[in-house]
This record gives structure tokens, C-alpha cells and sequence, in this order.
């Protein structure tokens, strides 16, 4: 059975890069385009990883791994933030709000695959 990745970003063309690469990775995807939105399709469905991007309309991407890392179902699910967003102050923002890894756009497909592979467990 594949893994499920969720993919939360308000730019639908970075969606569509990392979701080919995903799926072409052999993993299931669910999309959101932002932590709203992201949250609402939190009903507790096994998800194995989120990548989020930071700087997002309705609720952003450090809100929303505080939202998640406080539900019961998803407390434990490794978060990649994917961001243009480079300020050591937002990294360790991030970092605090419980997110394991950071890769910064653009970024190349075998990268991010690799952060994932590492934190997504077989």
C-alpha cells in the first residue's frame, strides 16, 4: 500500500512539480492550497508526510504545523517546509512549531524525494 503525502502550498504550479514527482515516486497525494484548507482535509486518514510552504494566504505554513502537531492524529507526521523564505528566524520558527526538515524552492525533485525518503519510514 503507498504512503500518503499531503502538499500544502498556495501555488498550484509548485503543487503540480512536487505532486508528479511524488506520485512518480510511488506515493498517494492529497493537495491543499493552504493550512486552512490543508486542515479541513485532516479528518484522520493516515497521512506519512506533509510539505508545506510558509508564506501562504488564510493561515501560513508555521500556523498550520502548530494546528497539526495538535491533533491527536497527526502529532507524530514529519513536516518538510518547501519555501523561497531563507531567514534563520523563520527556520527556527518552524523548527519550534515542530517541522523536521527544510528545502528551499527552487528546488530540484531528487532533494526534496530524498528528505522524504528519510523521514517516511517503509
Amino acid at each position: 500500500m503507498a504512503k500518503t503525502i499531503m502538499i500544502v502550498d498556495d501555488s498550484a504550479s509548485i503543487r503540480q512539480v512536487v505532486g508528479m514527482a511524488i506520485k512518480a515516486a510511488g506515493y498517494d497525494l492529497i493537495e491543499a492550497s493552504d493550512g486552512k484548507d490543508a486542515l479541513s482535509k485532516l479528518t484522520g486518514q493516515k497521512i506519512h508526510l506533509i510539505v508545506s510552504d510558509i508564506n501562504m494566504p488564510n493561515m501560513d505554513g508555521i500556523t498550520f504545523v502548530k494546528e497539526v502537531k495538535q491533533m491527536a492524529n497527526y502529532k507524530f507526521t514529519p513536516i518538510i517546509m518547501l519555501t523561497t523564505e531563507t531567514d534563520n528566524t523563520k527556520k527556527q520558527a518552524a523548527r519550534d512549531a515542530g517541522a523536521k526538515a527544510w528545502v528551499n524552492k527552487p528546488f530540484q525533485p531528487p532533494v526534496l524525494l530524498n528528505a522524504i525518503a528519510k523521514l517516511v519510514l517503509p
